[in-house]
């Protein structure tokens, strides 16, 4: 079986590089390059991608082995049925690795068509390093070997304005675009580059904030072989993602001329302030997760699908999305209903495997993020609490009684937050008053929620009802109970 080329294809794209890309993982290659490649099929782009590796361990080997080709395979729910479709993405040119060929790197400055940089070099990849130096081969941090190439693009073209950059960094933190720019002035200033420079870097170059959501398994060594069988080839870069895909881009109307993907029907987003769309998406997708976790994990359920397609815990956390978290927020009914029918698809993808055991890390502060804003918004709204999220409010603080059934739960969180619920359940010996104590006390801890959630009305006492209903018949019997109950006041 031979491996994938471009000798195996009939047509051989000769589209000039437009893009400079840090990254060569996965997501990239199933998320922005998968983009360009569905443009440049559609007439829209005209541009291929070179990619920069600067670690030690990466695929630029394995692309340029593969002419830059590599399969992806897009598995979700589509118009209601579970699809499993695959493609040869084409929009790779060629791979660097900046630590044996930063010579090359530094060359793609004088292409005068390049015009796009895209990032993904995790979280802790846009920072500061002091110790970087204008003439280390290569820097150590991302921003520095940014810094260090805009240089030689600003000395190669002399300043021209019409030579700056769009730069799309797609690491998830916010205003990732305003954090890289900051840092690449850091070094500007740092290294005493001229002030031609600084302003060429303010003025010329278009730093976006930017929002990236899909989920990407990545490389299916677990099904590989039935891949390879189904391919007919053999492709050392397969690469697995859902169907869903979601690119906002927070900067200037132009940027739809130079990246005109919203033109090939995809679901990317040119927009003055994308601050709407990650409220929307830490809300009701990020919300519903953390939702559901203790609830879903202590029924005795072990994955997101099997969560929203077993019927008494596919009807808790519709109701919890579409009763409770929609209702607060500030947007147009039509615009959230679409929105959370997309994130109910995604959960029930069959293809991914989301174990609620790697949701449940951090629970409390990921349920002061995402779940207590709209518990406090509620409360405002509608003078009442949203009784779904403060019975997973109550279910969270029996999640971190450590056990489910026989089972130990292996909690992972701050070492102060285990110790204040271990402490509160070893004292807890089945009597009401302690169940009580164990309540007001967790509820009062402002370094939990940085407020003492006492102090909202039927709170406390709902928690307390509801906590010992569950640990006195268990979660599956509370669980029907509540959802009965639910049901008879409708």
């Amino acid at each position: 079986m031979k491996q994938l080329s471009k000798t195996m294809l009939n047509e051989d794209q000769s589209y000039p590089e437009k893009v400079l890309q840090f990254g060569t993982g996965n997501f990239l290659r199933a998320f922005s390059d998968w983009q360009i490649h569905v443009m440049n099929k559609k007439n829209l782009f005209g541009g291929r991608v070179v990619v920069v590796q600067s670690t030690v361990n990466g695929n630029v080997h394995t692309i340029n082995e593969q002419d830059g080709l590599y399969t992806l395979y897009q598995q979700g729910i589509k118009e209601n049925k579970p699809v499993s479709e695959h493609e040869v993405i084409r929009s790779i040119s060629r791979g660097i690795n900046i630590k044996n060929e930063y010579d090359e790197y530094l060359n793609l400055a004088q292409n005068p068509e390049l015009r796009l940089i895209i990032s993904n070099t995790t979280e802790a990849g846009i920072s500061f390093n002091q110790n970087d130096k204008l003439t280390d081969r290569p820097q150590k941090s991302f921003p520095g070997k940014l810094t260090a190439f805009l240089y030689e693009r600003y000395r190669v073209f002399q300043g021209e304005h019409d030579k700056g950059f769009i730069i799309f960094p797609c690491e998830l933190i916010e205003n990732n675009g305003l954090e890289l720019k900051n840092i690449v002035l850091q070094y500007a200033y740092a290294w005493k580059l001229e002030a031609e420079f600084i302003a060429w870097i303010k003025e010329a170059n278009t730093f976006c904030n930017t929002l990236v959501d899909r989920i990407v398994p990545g490389y299916p060594k677990d099904s590989i072989k039935e891949k390879t069988e189904e391919l007919g080839y053999i492709d050392k870069l397969v690469v697995v993602g859902e169907q869903f895909h979601l690119f906002v881009i927070e900067g200037p109307e132009f940027i739809k001329e130079e990246f005109p993907a919203d033109k090939a029907g995809l679901n990317v987003h040119v927009v003055d302030d994308l601050s709407p769309y990650r409220l929307k998406k830490v809300r009701i997708l990020n919300g519903a997760h953390t939702a559901m976790t203790p609830v879903a994990y202590l029924y005795g359920l072990n994955t997101v699908s099997e969560a929203v397609t077993t019927d008494v815990m596919k009807e808790f956390v519709e109701s919890v999305i579409y009763e409770e978290i929609i209702p607060t927020l500030p947007f147009p009914n039509d615009d959230l209903q679409q929105f959370a029918e997309d994130v109910l698809n995604r959960f029930k993808n069959p293809f991914i495997h989301h174990y609620l055991s790697s949701i449940s890390l951090n629970s409390i502060s990921k349920f002061k993020a995402r779940i207590l804003p709209t518990l406090l918004e509620y409360v405002d709204r509608f003078v009442t609490i949203p009784n779904r999220i403060v019975f997973s409010l109550s279910a969270l603080l029996y999640f971190y009684k450590g056990k489910r059934g026989d089972e130990v739960i292996s909690l992972v969180d701050d070492e102060e937050t285990l110790s204040l619920f271990k402490e509160l359940w070893n004292d807890f010996d089945n009597c009401e008053g302690n169940i009580e104590n164990l309540v007001s006390t967790v509820l009062a801890d402002q370094r939990l929620w940085g407020t003492n959630l006492n102090h909202i009305s039927q709170l406390t006492e709902t928690v307390t009802t509801q906590l010992k209903m569950i640990n006195k018949i268990g979660m599956k019997e509370a669980l029907n109970q509540f959802i009965h109950q639910k049901g008879e006041k409708k």
